[in-house]
């Protein structure tokens, strides 16, 4: 029995109630790898080991852990509100968190709807987008586009339209009417790509396929993340962006980015459509959005896409669609103070004068063993691993388990250990993780 395990019950904690999510219940509960606090850059473990956060938590503590600013602004308005409703009444806080987003947000994205989290604002997004070309009459714009190895969470419209089978296949019929792209990861011709690939830009020419398929007058939206994450850091091939966003504005379909894991600093400007030049018509957002503190979500959208709705009676609800803790006062506070961070410190584009110093640091692993691929962009990262045989995954997790007990956060899709480190990372913390990498990838894979 390992330590660990021993201190959780030392703490009469018992490991057999809670069903976790996204996680390997019987391998983790062997052996439990349990944070007790966490400060900065790094995390406390039960036994009082450091661990440093190579994944910014879970994608979203951009800003690092422990902001007291945050804490004292979710403090604040719990002692002044709780909770109020935001289904025909409202509270300042919503309203004027709207309103600092829109300042930061792409070109002409000035509308806010709030959700609790990346898979709501998906589902949010699909559901404004189907029920705009309603709207304005042309209703048979109903097929929805992802891309295979997408991911759009865990709503049954977001593993519909996302791509990574084992979020699909135990859960049967999803919505129909969903097709997909392929997907943009070509090892043979942009291994070791410093930045975004060079080729594969002419991939996004499989919409005109699509459309050629099932006709332009049945699409609604073409939903992708500009980079995807959790299927492993894959990176959109120079060109390939502006590409998809060139062929859906030519057959008035919309373009939705899902920016949950790019937004808020994660790629060198608040959000990806930015850095990359290509302005969505739909964004969805999360994560970041709180620092990770309270649960919250953002749909952006132009003034256009909601002024379809704004017909009729005045006293007529217009979207039939929220949530009870849309615009919640406590996670708009954290909100609204992380956002008061970020503008303070310079986080939203502070990693553009450290991208290269983290991508010389990730391609420095170039020829460990087994090592087939690395791939970067802003402060993020992606070490691919062959698979053993019979095997697959078992490498990366092995790497990303020994990473953990060694003092590295990391997380594995398969056999790719993916980083984002927090947004406060120095060059110290940079050498730290890629070291302790690599010592974990020689050793153990």
């Amino acid at each position: 029995m390992n330590s660990l395990y021993t201190a959780a019950h030392q703490q009469d904690l018992s490991l057999d109630e809670f069903w976790m999510p996204f996680t390997a219940n019987r391998q983790f509960k062997d052996r439990p790898r349990l944070l007790e606090s966490a400060k900065g850059m790094f995390y406390t473990d039960v036994e009082g080991r450091q661990i440093i956060d190579g994944t910014s938590g879970l994608w979203c503590c951009n800003a690092g852990h422990g902001r007291q600013e945050i804490t004292e602004a979710v403090a604040r308005q719990l002692s002044k509100m709780d909770f109020a409703p935001t289904f025909q009444m409202g509270h300042p806080l919503p309203f004027q968190l709207a309103e600092r987003l829109v300042d930061i947000a792409p070109e002409g994205l000035n509308r806010v709807f709030f959700t609790n989290s990346g898979s709501e604002s998906v589902d949010t997004a699909l559901k404004i987008a189907l029920a705009f070309h309603r709207a304005r009459g042309e209703g048979t714009r109903t097929r929805l586009i992802g891309r295979e190895l997408g991911y759009h969470g865990v709503g049954f419209g977001g593993i519909s339209v996302g791509g990574m089978v084992n979020n699909r296949k135990a859960f049967g019929v999803q919505l129909p009417g969903v097709d997909h792209l392929p997907h943009t990861l070509d090892l043979e011709r942009n291994a070791f790509s410093r930045g975004l690939p060079k080729q594969g830009a002419e991939l996004a020419d499989h919409l005109e396929r699509l459309v050629n398929l099932h006709g332009a007058e049945n699409i609604a939206a073409v939903i992708v993340e500009p980079m995807s994450g959790s299927a492993g850091v894959i990176l959109p091939p120079q060109g390939y962006l502006k590409r998809l966003r060139e062929i859906t504005e030519k057959h008035g379909i919309l373009l939705i980015f899902d920016e949950v894991i790019t937004g808020f600093g994660r790629v060198g400007s608040p959000f990806a459509a930015q850095r990359w030049e290509v302005i969505p018509d739909i964004m969805t957002t999360a994560k970041g959005l709180t620092n990770g503190v309270i649960p919250m979500g953002a749909v952006f959208a132009s003034e256009t896409i909601q002024d379809a709705f704004m017909h009729g009676p005045d006293g007529i609800i217009e979207l039939f669609h929220g949530y009870t803790y849309s615009g919640h006062p406590v996670a708009a506070a954290a909100a609204l103070a992380t956002l008061d961070i970020y503008a303070r410190d310079g986080l939203l584009t502070r990693i553009r004068e450290l991208e290269i110093y983290w991508q010389e640091g990730l391609h420095s692993l170039k020829g460990l063993p087994h090592v087939i691929d690395i791939r970067n962009t802003g402060m993020v990262g992606a070490v691919h691993l062959a698979s053993r045989d019979g095997a697959p995954g078992k490498r990366g997790y092995d790497v990303f388990e020994a990473c953990f007990w060694d003092g590295l956060m990391v997380r594995n899709s398969g056999d790719i250990i993916a980083m984002a480190p927090p947004l406060i990372v120095e060059k110290s913390h940079i050498d730290q993780i890629i070291n302790t990498l690599g010592d974990v990838i020689r050793r153990i894979a």
